[in-house]
């Protein structure tokens, strides 16, 4: 049994028109992510399926990515294997395309795990990714309404009116990506994202923290995405795969996970995807939407829902 499953974040997709824009993407990456997992590798099949969600605009990680307060890309990946829990990790990386690719390049050829900022530039530079430019004209845009409307607020220095203006525009507030895969032998488990629209310089979500946003080990793995604050308080991904190792499969041991998000912090947090060693997959969220596809064996065509 073969599984994979994608997200394109969980959140509010406020302008309806771009919905079938969003399950299109997320359904293009699964079958991206299927025909490296028919090869035989969940590695490679979770590295393709994410980049690309990097590479669609229409989400929040590497072309696409949100801007910072200070107007720059600052974005997070992380890849990990199931089976030898080995991991790869970058933070406020940027000039990348593809970060999950850097991710993984930590983890095969480095000792560590975490590689953060100009460190993480030079690594990736070092092994040959080029420079490149995520930023969009759209997302300039956004930048310069969002940052305008925060200081015409007075807010600048205390932020309390931050979240007033994500509920103006939450399309852009949670959408990480990531995909989770299991190929037979192994889960591998991975995030991308270009983080909260007007975070602070320097900022770190879930996503590159093993065991909150992303984790994997031989009984399951997981992706989270919404508030990254969240999923690092309750190491979400690990308590996710927790769940099952305590005997869920992985519909159950999301739909606890997103529970305890929800009895902890609320509702409008947090989604999860995840995908066991017996080849089921699983989602759940407390926000109104998580675009997500998933295949595995006997189907003919990805199911895809918002």
């Amino acid at each position: 049994m073969v599984a994979i499953i994608v997200h394109g974040g969980a959140g509010t997709i406020k302008k309806k028109e771009r919905i079938p824009k969003v399950l299109n993407g997320v359904r293009e990456a699964v079958l991206a992510g299927w025909k490296e997992l028919k090869r035989g590798s969940a590695l490679d099949a979770v590295e393709e399926a994410v980049k690309s969600l990097e590479d669609n605009p229409l989400f929040n990680a590497g072309t696409g990515s949100v801007l910072t307060l200070d107007g720059r890309v600052e974005m997070d990946a992380a890849i990990m294997r199931g089976k030898t829990l080995d991991a790869g990790a970058v933070a406020g990386i940027w000039g990348v395309k593809n970060p999950i690719s850097v991710a993984r390049k930590v983890m095969e050829k480095t000792d560590h795990v975490l590689l953060s900022g100009e460190g993480a530039v030079k690594f990736a530079r070092l092994l040959g990714f080029e420079e490149y430019n995520p930023v969009t004209d759209e997302r300039l845009k956004q930048w310069g309404e969002l940052r305008k409307k925060l200081i015409e607020k007075g807010e600048t220095r205390h932020w309390k009116k931050l979240n007033e203006l994500i509920t103006e525009y939450p399309e852009v507030l949670r959408s990480t990506v990531g995909a989770v895969a299991f190929d037979g032998e192994e889960v591998v488990a991975g995030t991308s994202t270009g983080g909260v629209f007007l975070k602070m310089f320097g900022r770190v979500g879930d996503t590159p923290i093993i065991g909150g946003g992303t984790y994997a080990n031989e009984v399951a793995g997981a992706s989270c995405t919404g508030l990254g604050e969240v999923a690092i308080k309750l190491a979400l991904a690990k308590s996710a795969t927790d769940f099952v190792r305590l005997g869920m499969n992985a519909q159950a041991a999301s739909e606890a996970a997103i529970s305890l998000a929800t009895k902890y912090f609320g509702r409008d947090t947090m989604g999860i995807i995840m995908v066991d060693s017996h080849g089921n997959v699983g989602f759940a969220k407390n926000t109104k939407h998580m675009s997500h596809a998933f295949m595995k064996n006997g189907m003919n065509e990805p199911e895809v829902g918002v």
